[in-house]
């Protein structure tokens, strides 16, 4: 004759109850105490939905589901008084028949209730939260207040992109977001009237269903945003900032906002090498780059409209924003010119380099951002060369000219005056501006350009007759070569300096030797003036 409620099982967690004029969805088994069962919410493969205790619901069962929590299984025993009496429900439930129903609550709700947020993880750092308007990429579950999974970003491999606050979400999720930082995780409860209403989502989600959504906030921003720039260190000395039009060597590491790494110059061990302001990286880069220093660390975050767009590229979601952090190796302008800052320059400086003198030097060759290439000092010798010979790359043949012995300077080399865009393999990166620190030891003066050999007296009137030792009217190499050797050791005549005896002489050979047969006539024999005389008469 009374009203028996068994609660066969309760959940852990209980943080609502049903309360009169809450709204209940709820699985059921009606049967008689016989066991024949005369209804069931099962078969129809839909919840019973109603108000609990607004007389929707007989009144053993608007009193037995008052208390109930969501995942709650309850046996109720209904007498009839608080069923449907001496009346019964013909051709269903006979007069004055006692109902067990067995009670599974699925949801629960109430007309004033708002969207709820529980956050469970916040980072430290949250320079910015969701606003309305801002673009927003999240990776959710989404669950009845049952724990039944009816959706997942993750499943899909891919977050969710939509706009906030403009209707593009159901009302709840739009407010549910507000407030949101990236890597931020939250669980959002939306009542149904926020959600998919009475009618669901024709789909996965029935009508009138509480909607509970864990989410991960991975991207942020807003169709007005530029590029940000953070300095993370730049150099206290900073003679010069990058233009447009000047080409870059940088590192980066390059992550989504969430801190996804999706890109690495250092794992290449190569740095990034392009033009700024010329459109040969994103928009975005292309600002951020300019106005850096060399050695300069900066973090540059970029929008995805100035970024890789809606579509994404390779491992890079559509819709993402790009954090770069770079470091500034070094960089120079296609018009630059060899740099030349003298350091020390001795008082008694009259004897200068010029092209064809035998230098010795002592140097140290770094990259701009300090790294040491190659030192002599550390050989333990001196580099030699002739000036203006194409022994050293253009640029250093610059930057020896009008140098005093004992003089020290400074000369900085643009690639293209350097090793140009392919450098050195393993020595050498492609397209670096060189810093050479050059002491000049030893200059020999060399000889007059266009000359390998000069007399330091009157030439002999008898010259060929001299050189032709056996003569026979023709001089060979090997008398050649005495020859002149024995005007060099007498102090007679000079060579070139710096270049190897044997190479000179054997050029000077060919050059007399006119029809290359191995052998000077008298006919053939021409002095240097001789031959720019005959040149000229002829012209």
């Amino acid at each position: 004759t009374e009203l028996g409620v068994e609660r066969r099982f309760v959940p852990e967690s209980c943080p609502r109850e049903v309360r009169p004029g809450d709204f209940v969805r709820y699985h059921y088994l009606g049967a008689f105490p016989d066991g024949t069962r005369f209804d069931s919410s099962y078969d129809r493969g839909s919840t019973f939905n109603v108000f609990v205790g607004k007389g929707q619901l007989i009144a053993g069962m608007d009193k037995a589901l008052v208390g109930m929590c969501v995942n709650e299984r309850r046996f109720v025993r209904i007498p009839p008084k608080l069923a449907y009496g001496s009346e019964g429900v013909p051709g269903v439930i006979p007069p004055n028949a006692v109902l067990h129903f067995d009670v599974l609550l699925i949801d629960l709700w109430n007309s004033e209730d708002e969207v709820q947020v529980q956050t469970y993880f916040k980072p430290e750092r949250c320079p910015r939260t969701v606003q309305v308007s801002d673009f927003v990429r999240y990776h959710y579950n989404g669950t009845f207040l049952d724990g039944t999974l009816f959706d997942s970003s993750h499943n899909r491999m891919r977050t969710y992109d939509t706009y906030v606050g403009i209707g593009w979400l159901i009302p709840g999720m739009d407010q549910g977001l507000l407030g949101m930082c990236v890597g931020e995780k939250r669980i959002i409860t939306i009542p149904p009237f926020l959600a998919y209403g009475e009618e669901g989502d024709g789909k996965e989600i029935p009508g009138q269903a509480s909607l509970v959504f864990d989410v991960v906030l991975l991207d942020l921003h807003n169709p007005k945003d530029g590029v940000v720039i953070e300095n993370q260190l730049v150099p206290e000395s900073c003679e010069r900032r990058s233009q447009t039009g000047d080409f870059l060597r940088y590192h980066y590491n390059g992550t989504l906002l969430d801190g996804t790494l999706f890109d690495s110059s250092y794992s290449r061990n190569h740095t990034y090498d392009t033009y700024v302001g010329r459109g040969y990286v994103i928009a975005g880069m292309d600002e951020g780059l300019l106005g850096v220093c060399t050695g300069e660390k900066r973090r540059i975050i970029i929008p995805p409209h100035l970024g890789y767009g809606e579509e994404g590229r390779g491992n890079i979601p559509g819709s993402a924003v790009l954090v770069f952090d770079i470091h500034v190796v070094d960089f120079h302008n296609p018009s630059d010119s060899v740099s030349i800052t003298v350091n020390y320059k001795p008082s008694n400086c009259t004897v200068l380099s010029k092209k064809g003198d035998y230098l010795k030097y002592h140097y140290n060759a770094s990259l701009l951002d300090g790294t040491l290439l190659d030192s002599t000092h550390s050989l333990g010798k001196t580099y030699n060369i002739v000036l203006g010979s194409g022994q050293v790359v253009v640029g250093m043949d610059m930057g020896l000219q009008d140098m005093c012995v004992g003089e020290r300077r400074t000369v900085i080399i643009p690639p293209h005056l350097g090793y140009g865009e392919h450098g050195v393999e393993g020595e050498v990166p492609g397209s670096a501006v060189l810093v050479f620190d050059i002491e000049l030891l030893e200059l020999v003066s060399g000889l007059p350009e266009g000359y390998m050999f000069v007399w330091n007296g009157e030439v002999s009137p008898n010259l060929f007759e001299e050189i032709d030792q056996n003569h026979d009217g023709e001089v060979l190499l090997e008398e050649f070569s005495e020859y002149i050797k024995a005007q060099v050791d007498s102090g007679k005549g000079k060579l070139a300096p710096g270049f190897d005896f044997e190479m000179i002489v054997k050029n000077m050979f060919t050059n007399q030797d006119r029809d290359g047969n191995g052998k000077v006539t008298a006919e053939e024999f021409k002095l240097k003036d001789q031959e720019a005389k005959e040149e000229h008469d002829e012209l």
